[in-house]
């Protein structure tokens, strides 16, 4: 089984951070093709956690390997306030074939409640010890308002929301 890593221009081993001020989280809801809110969240924290890789010995079964591999996996985390007062999880890092992007599926957690939730994010910038990455995760809200109870203003309508982020970790 092959471990997981972000692309070829990832950062060494380690925890990253992201510093305050050096993110941008907005939330915008549309109705239909029209946006009806768009709305500045606060990042309170967002973290980076890129394991060390371990060479594999060819002795290991097979359950020892996904094992290994599931530990050696990036994990990204994004806290968030106002309004949406969530964090999001990744769950699994999927590097796309460019090299410059990478998938996210992540968990986002609102009030105890977890809503699957696909993130792609593009890697601007990569230097060592530095890594920048900008995305955005689509949101049907209908589905996302039953699961976790989050609500917009009665006199916003929605039908989806668009969840942009941006974060320089050091």
């Amino acid at each position: 089984m092959t471990t997981v890593t972000l692309p070829a221009l990832s950062p060494p081993p380690g925890r990253y951070a992201v510093a305050p001020g050096r993110s941008f989280v907005e939330l915008t809801a549309y109705y239909g093709p029209l946006a009806t809110l768009r709305h500045r969240v606060t990042l309170t924290g967002a973290s980076l956690t890129v394991p060390e890789s371990e060479t594999e010995t060819e002795s290991e079964t097979e359950t020892e390997s996904e094992t290994q591999s599931l530990d050696e996996r990036p994990v990204f985390r994004f806290d968030f306030a106002r309004p949406m007062k969530a964090s999001l999880v990744s769950e699994h890092v999927e590097p796309l074939a460019d090299g410059r992007h990478v998938q996210l599926i992540a968990d986002l957690d609102v009030r105890g409640v977890a809503f699957p939730v696909l993130l792609r994010l593009r890697v601007v910038r990569c230097a060592e010890g530095r890594l920048l990455v900008v995305g955005a995760a689509r949101l049907p809200y209908r589905l996302l308002r039953r699961a976790t109870g989050f609500r917009l203003p009665r006199l916003r309508p929605a039908t989806r929301l668009r969840l942009l982020l941006a974060a320089e970790f050091a």
